[in-house]
């Protein structure tokens, strides 16, 4: 459901995103094709590129992400019963159809498999948090967010679902894009988190749903994922001469394959054996005592100490780094380079003591840092999934270019590349 520009085999190949015209005439097309009637509207929600604070938000701390131009579209019609029909191009020739009154968690009778427990779920998920009854709907899907790459592909379906049900059935919880209702978008994002943890089986945290309904063209997200509190931080990188590069590395991302579960389990063990809720309640300074305790624990111990340290300085990165980005200066010069220094080092921690890269990731971080790029990252979970790299808006193809060749040294499959522009919230389109 991603479409990417043509080049020569060499070239840096970028995947656009689609304009809203687009989106809204190529999911009501299907709508359509597949129901033979017409949608009550056209809702989406954008991926997530995450800045800063990687595997922190299961941890209470802080995360700094942007909403990507790249959105799920859904084309979406109430039905007056409990059933729900969905379509998407990859499913076309055959119409998903399920009951509401059927539908169950992961590994219970009722449950709902592929891309259909993001959708659906999100509908039981209101439902279980007293937001209902909701009806039945039918229901087309065309995302441009690629798939796989760690940009939130889930968390767009799962926002573009929330915002669409909130409206029809009169829920009055998300207001719109341009007048967002914060806190009824807060509620929203725990049924959102509920239908991925409990429907899909995918222990995230909320960052990436929060990301897709909470935040705002030109800024990044501070989010306070034990809170839930948000602050909006202006980031005007074209302002700046700069670009963020997202490199989808397609090695392939999923949270559902168990590494991801590893290590979140491995924090709650950690957090336990300090004797503290969440990570986020260790500070910098108590660090060095924590680590001696967590290695004196047991056979796991070292693997625990890499997790928290990870965790803790990672929460502080992202601290400095909002820090840096509210101060009301140009993002140039020094700053600019202690901007890169923080990214590198989030990269580096989610490497060596999280252990959550894989060699297309490494091969990205280090050939864009090569290339001229500021600073570069993994982002996401992790374990595939996509990179980022700060680089002058007028160095975007040499970073990608230099990306590209060392990928085919390596023996790599092509990457594709996005530009991570700071976009808007979930919302209504037609």
């Amino acid at each position: 459901m991603s479409y990417e520009s043509t080049s020569a085999p060499h070239d840096p190949v970028f995947s656009p995103a689609l304009s809203p015209d687009e989106g809204v005439a190529a999911a009501t097309a299907l709508f359509h094709e597949a129901f033979d009637c017409e949608p009550d509207g056209v809702w989406y929600a954008p991926g997530r590129v995450n800045v800063i604070g990687e595997h922190t938000d299961y941890n209470g701390g802080l995360a700094l992400p942007i909403a990507l131009p790249h959105r799920a579209h859904m084309a979406l019609r109430r039905r007056e019963d409990r059933t729900i029909r969905l379509v998407s191009p990859q499913t076309r020739e055959t119409i998903d159809v399920l009951d509401l009154d059927q539908i169950g968690p992961k590994g219970t009778p009722g449950e709902v498999r592929h891309w259909n427990a993001y959708v659906a779920g999100v509908a039981w998920a209101l439902e279980q948090d007293g937001l209902g009854p909701v009806s039945g709907f039918d229901a087309a899907l065309y995302s441009c967010v690629p798939l796989g790459g760690g940009l939130s592909s889930s968390a767009a379906l799962e926002g573009a679902t929330v915002v669409a049900l909130d409206e029809v059935n009169a829920l009055g919880l998300a207001g719109s894009a341009e007048e967002p209702n914060d806190a009824g978008r807060e509620r929203l994002v725990t049924s959102c988190v509920r239908a991925e943890n409990e429907m899909a089986g995918a222990p995230t945290g909320g960052m990436d749903q929060s990301a897709s309904l909470r935040c705002q063209a030109g800024h990044a997200l501070e989010l306070d994922c034990r809170s839930g509190q948000v602050r909006q931080v202006p980031l005007d990188l074209a302002g700046a001469g700069l670009a963020l590069l997202v490199i989808d590395t397609k090695a392939k991302h999923s949270h559902a394959d168990g590494q991801y579960g590893s290590r979140r389990a491995a924090c709650e063990k950690a957090a336990s054996l300090l004797g503290v809720d969440l990570l986020v309640e260790v500070s910098p300074e108590a660090l060095p005592q924590a680590l001696e305790r967590l290695e004196a624990s047991g056979e796991d111990g070292a693997e625990l100490v890499k997790r928290t340290r990870h965790v803790v300085t990672e929460i502080q990165r992202t601290k400095d780094l909002v820090a840096l980005l509210s101060d009301g200066q140009a993002l140039a010069g020094d700053k600019l380079a202690e901007v890169g220094t923080l990214l590198n080092a989030s990269h580096d921690s989610l490497r060596d003591d999280y252990e959550c890269t894989c060699p297309e990731l490494d091969v990205a971080v280090d050939a864009a840092r090569a290339a001229g790029a500021y600073g570069a990252r993994m982002t996401g979970g992790g374990f595939g999934g996509s990179a980022i790299a700060l680089v002058d808006a007028d160095a975007v193809e040499q970073v990608a270019r230099a990306v590209v060749q060392a990928y085919a040294r390596e023996g790599f499959g092509a990457p594709a590349f996005l530009d991570a522009v700071p976009s808007a919230p979930a919302g209504r389109l037609a």
